[in-house]
């Protein structure tokens, strides 16, 4: 009886070590959310990213990915945020500048964007605007001067479709009409074609990744209005940035330190983030993963495939950018409540 009780004791001991050293992802499946609809340049980076982060996880977990489109990605984000278990098993793919909504106020926000685990971004995105060519509006000082400004698509506030055209409205003068509540990237250039808007502003990688993008260039469907990089992209060298315009404006130093913060968006570029209260190791394993994913070779291939460009920033970097976004002076967020309302 003494052998079988030592025998069944070391078994359990066995178990319970075997148990502990297992990888927590061993067997687990994780979810990717995408705040936008399929097609668009998040759901691209997301199913890049889907196809090759496994193998960098311990345990190598399936991977899916689950579009949850709508408010410029805020239905994603609050669901990761207050629904989704904080277990490491659900990520999120969401607009870098929802904090703008936070600090705003706006009703529809329910998560702390300083508090998501950040994971890591795979580009940055600076923004450009574009505006058809058979309209009147040839250069941003055509759309100060205009009667009727032109009508923008965006998918809500808090997206690049929203806040650069407030942006230079404030920075520039240039006014304009944003029609909001497109559901994503798909539907905003149906509208364009259709002639219900005339213009956007979206990411330049994005830009230039896709149709029918690539079709309105060659075809000089749509002409890019400016840019708001610190550099003129080489792309688009004959589209001046918002700096630039801002000197030729003379913009005063207080509104380019709002253009400044709104701007700082872009550092985040396309982050990937899961829930609040994430275990630390948890969190760990999912930044260490990516960024061996960010230098994997079959990943940069079928990155360049796509016609992209993998230009990562890391969790804690983006950890550190967050909680200086949130944490905006007083006299900034009156000035961002004021020009970034619906």
């Amino acid at each position: 009886m003494k052998n079988l009780l030592s025998s069944i004791l070391v078994a359990s001991l066995w178990t319970i070590n075997a148990q502990a050293q297992a990888p927590y992802h061993l067997g687990k499946s994780i979810t990717i959310i995408v705040g936008y609809q399929p097609g668009d340049g998040y759901d691209t980076w997301a199913r890049l990213l889907a196809a090759h982060w496994a193998k960098h996880i311990p345990g190598n977990p399936s991977i899916v990915v689950q579009n949850m489109p709508g408010a410029g990605s805020i239905i994603a984000a609050n669901y990761l945020y207050g629904v989704a278990k904080p277990n490491g098993l659900t990520v999120a793919s969401i607009g870098p500048s929802l904090y703008l909504d936070q600090i705003v106020g706006k009703k529809e926000v329910i998560f702390d964007w300083a508090k998501f685990g950040w994971i890591g971004s795979t580009e940055n995105t600076p923004w450009l605007l574009y505006m058809k060519t058979d309209t009147p509006y040839k250069t941003i000082e055509d759309i100060r001067k205009a009667f009727q400004p032109p009508k923008c698509s965006a998918t809500g506030t808090g997206t690049s479709g929203h806040f650069i055209p407030r942006l230079l409205e404030e920075a520039l003068g240039a006014k304009f009409s944003v029609v909001l509540g497109y559901k994503g990237g798909a539907e905003q250039d149906l509208a364009l074609e259709r002639g219900e808007v005339v213009c956007r502003s979206l990411s330049i990688p994005t830009f230039f990744a896709r149709e029918p993008f690539h079709t309105w260039r060659k075809t000089n469907f749509v002409r890019v209005l400016l840019q708001t990089g610190r550099k003129r992209d080489l792309r688009i060298p004959d589209a001046p940035t918002i700096h630039e315009l801002m000197d030729e404006y003379k913009t005063p130093p207080s509104t380019r330190s709002l253009v400044t913060a709104i701007l700082a968006s872009g550092d985040l570029g396309r982050p990937f983030v899961t829930s609040p209260g994430v275990p630390a190791d948890r969190l760990k394993t999912l930044r260490d993963a990516f960024h061996l994913t960010m230098s994997d070779g079959a990943f940069l291939t079928d990155v360049k495939a796509k016609k992209l460009q993998a230009d990562p920033n890391f969790g804690e970097e983006l950890e550190r950018v967050a909680k200086d976004l949130v944490a905006q002076p007083r006299d900034v967020v009156a000035r961002m409540k004021k020009i970034l309302g619906e």
